[in-house]
């Protein structure tokens, strides 16, 4: 049974292409994915992102909860901050990645990925044995995304709150386009700056309506989860699925950064001597040579035509118009400036290794 958001009635009389995606009805191209990229990149544009699972952990032992079973800090939380995460699991992978909103001392809001709000809700519950208050919101919840750098001036005048004083993972809650209680967030998935809105199911076409009224002037149009997908690949970030699961460790995936030992956690132990030990693949980044289209699933080979590893995430990037891709490989071939080779069909296409993001602004 495919599921609708509060908007896809919306997205239909726009003419999206829709697809089934982690189990709902979603838009995933308006006019062609380059010209909705370059929207996001100059100007503005709003993708719907409500598929997106929320839970709400509450009570004294919230913050005890959370330690546990994700690996960066959130110690370090104050209200009005939020902290990319990971959900560990005991065989040295990742159940999902998140981010955790501190929304009141003793309060959190949990966002998760679509395809593993069920997964994401039992495993969290599993370790549950602090008294904690859990609320699954998923179902009662939509969030948009209103990305790109012109999204501060054309958001402004719908609410009081000064946007452009909201720093990077930070969040404000307050009116928003006539709405009260809504969630302001300075993150998004697209490397061009810009806002999550998380509002009720019963007010978001409303603050469509209202966002796209506002946004008028900035040329601020609907963007597809295709785009979405281009913009965070530019940007290096991990996809769930593609470049992190159930297999992957969060240090081979370049994500030491969101995993404190500082604390002890799901698996900590194991990871941490993993630290110590080093790993045996990482997630790299490369750039093609030549004019080819690296996909997912392709092999990649050293000079001999040896197979040292897989893409996890390519595309053709719309900014730079060369063959972008990330993917693992064994460590000796992991270092910056070496050269690898990505098998496209039966040819060995060269790949420079790089360092992320691929666009830089």
């Amino acid at each position: 049974m495919i599921k609708n958001t509060a908007l896809s009635h919306i997205h239909e009389k726009l003419g999206a292409k829709m697809l089934p995606f982690a189990g709902f009805n979603m838009p995933i191209t308006y006019e062609g994915i380059n010209a909705e990229h370059e929207t996001v990149r100059k100007g503005v544009g709003v993708f719907d992102v409500s598929h997106m699972g929320e839970f709400l952990l509450s009570g004294e032992n919230a913050l005890a909860l959370l330690q546990k079973v994700t690996s960066n800090d959130a110690a370090t939380l104050t209200v009005g901050k939020a902290q990319y995460s990971c959900l560990p699991n005991l065989e040295g992978g990742i159940v999902d990645d998140l981010i955790i909103y501190m929304l009141q001392e003793n309060n959190y809001l949990l966002v998760v990925n679509a395809s593993n709000v069920e997964k994401d809700w039992n495993w969290i519950s599993s370790f549950n044995t602090y008294g904690v208050d859990m609320k699954n919101l998923s179902d009662d919840y939509s969030l948009l995304a209103i990305q790109g750098p012109k999204a501060v001036e054309a958001m402004q005048a719908l609410t009081t709150i000064d946007l452009a004083a909201i720093a990077y993972y930070h969040f404000e809650i307050g009116t928003f386009a006539g709405f009260n209680d809504v969630i302001i967030s300075a993150t998004g998935y697209t490397g061009s700056g810009g806002f999550e809105i998380y509002c009720k199911n019963d007010q978001v076409e409303a603050i469509w309506n209202n966002v796209f009224e506002a946004g008028a002037a900035f040329g601020i149009k609907p963007i597809g989860l295709a785009a979405r997908d281009t913009l965070r690949l530019e940007m290096g970030f991990c996809l769930y699925g593609n470049d992190i699961n159930d297999t992957t460790s969060p240090l081979e995936a370049g994500l030491g950064w969101i995993t404190k030992f500082n604390k002890e956690f799901v698996n900590s132990e194991n990871l941490k001597l993993q630290k110590e030990n080093g790993v045996s693949k990482k997630l790299i980044a490369f750039e093609m040579q030549e004019r080819a289209v690296p996909r997912h699933d392709y092999e990649i080979v050293d000079a001999t035509g040896s197979i040292i590893g897989v893409v996890t995430s390519g595309t053709m990037s719309p900014s730079m118009n060369i063959g972008i891709g990330l993917g693992y490989v064994t460590v000796a071939n992991s270092k910056i400036d070496s050269t690898v080779f990505i098998r496209i069909r039966k040819n060995d296409v060269p790949a420079k290794v790089v360092k992320l993001p691929f666009y830089k602004k």
